[in-house]
């Protein structure tokens, strides 16, 4: 077993650096409008195979139980839609006193405003081995939040506003989320026992998705002109890698306090949840709130790089955090009394 798990890790961290490697050779094959066509087959139907292969493999009573996990939820939703982006805004108070292009900074400013993605945290989470149940919950209802909160916080913090077209963009993420999340769970009940005897690879579909997803996502930064990677580019990757090293941190540390009633499993899924920034969601978002601006492409360019280190630092992480989630089960489970 251990050298069949030894073997998956390897085969996916090969994986990601064949596809980052395909997409800086040859970018134009994974953009929007080139022939892996990624604006069908990544924000649809990736994301729906996603959330279909987790409602197949999902336990219906899990899914319930993660429902009501109301302090677990607000824990997530707090801090990705109201602590995330008022740090950042403080953070930035003091990086306005630097030569940064204010632009930047703004576009800084609205990667702490973005709700957090659809597919990306459920795939790590459930790749690690976490509350994959509340991750679902919170992914979907975080994006569906973001639709009405994320516009709101732009205004708040940028004091720009536009009108976002609600309807079209709830209608796609009930459609590519939650309809597929139901008929899984439908289709569960009629072959739960076949499941559960021929135990198909859902982590290697999550994983092969994910691959997928890794490789647009970069096949659209090499390929977008305004990310030149120069010295300067360099540094701002490096700074957001941190900004989001720093989040996952505090994520963890409030986590696993004592009385945070929080388990192994639940810390996993805050991790990912609670710091992860869509672009699926955000890029629509910003060209629509700041429609015809002359800096847009400078506002673009943070969100455009956190998208694939979020990705990129989340996959190498899974390893390291899996480790620690089991390790911390098995003293739980050796520290419970026995009756």
């Amino acid at each position: 077993m251990r050298l069949l798990e030894r073997a998956r890790k390897e085969w996916f961290m090969v994986g990601i650096v064949v596809a980052i490697g395909a997409a800086k050779l040859e970018p134009s094959v994974g953009v929007n409008g080139g022939p892996l066509k990624p604006e069908i087959t990544v924000s649809y139907i990736a994301v729906a195979t996603i959330f279909f292969n987790s409602g197949l493999s999902l336990k219906t009573e899990e899914l319930t139980s993660a429902l009501v996990h109301l302090k677990l939820h607000l824990f997530i939703q707090i801090f990705t839609l109201a602590f995330f982006p008022a740090t950042i805004w403080l953070f930035l108070q003091l990086l306005s006193v630097t030569s940064i292009n204010e632009w930047l900074l703004k576009g800084l400013q609205t990667v702490g405003c973005m709700p957090p993605p659809v597919s990306s945290a459920v795939i790590l989470t459930k790749a690690v081995g976490g509350n994959e149940a509340a991750a679902i919950f919170n992914s979907a209802f975080g994006s569906f939040l973001g639709i009405v909160v994320t516009p709101l916080l732009l205004l708040l913090f940028l004091g720009s506003s536009s009108s976002v077209p609600f309807t079209s963009i709830f209608s796609q993420l009930f459609m590519t989320v939650v309809v597929p999340l139901i008929i899984g769970q439908i289709i569960r009940r009629y072959i739960k026992d076949w499941l559960e005897r021929k135990k198909p690879p859902f982590s290697a579909v999550s994983s092969s998705v994910l691959l997928m997803i890794i490789y647009t996502t970069f096949c659209d930064t090499f390929s977008n002109p305004h990310i030149d990677l120069d010295k300067f580019s360099l540094v701002l990757i490096l700074f957001i890698i941190s900004v989001q090293l720093s989040f996952m941190l505090l994520t963890f540390i409030f986590s696993t306090r004592n009385n945070s009633g929080f388990t192994p499993a639940d810390t996993v899924a805050i991790i990912f949840c609670s710091t992860h920034k869509s672009l699926t969601l955000g890029i629509p978002m910003l060209k629509i709130v700041f429609a015809g601006h002359e800096h847009l492409s400078l506002i673009s360019v943070p969100l455009l790089i956190y998208h694939p280190a979020q990705i990129l630092l989340g996959s190498v992480l899974v390893p390291t955090i899996k480790s620690w989630m089991v390790s911390r089960q098995k003293g739980v489970r050796l520290t419970r009394p026995t009756v």
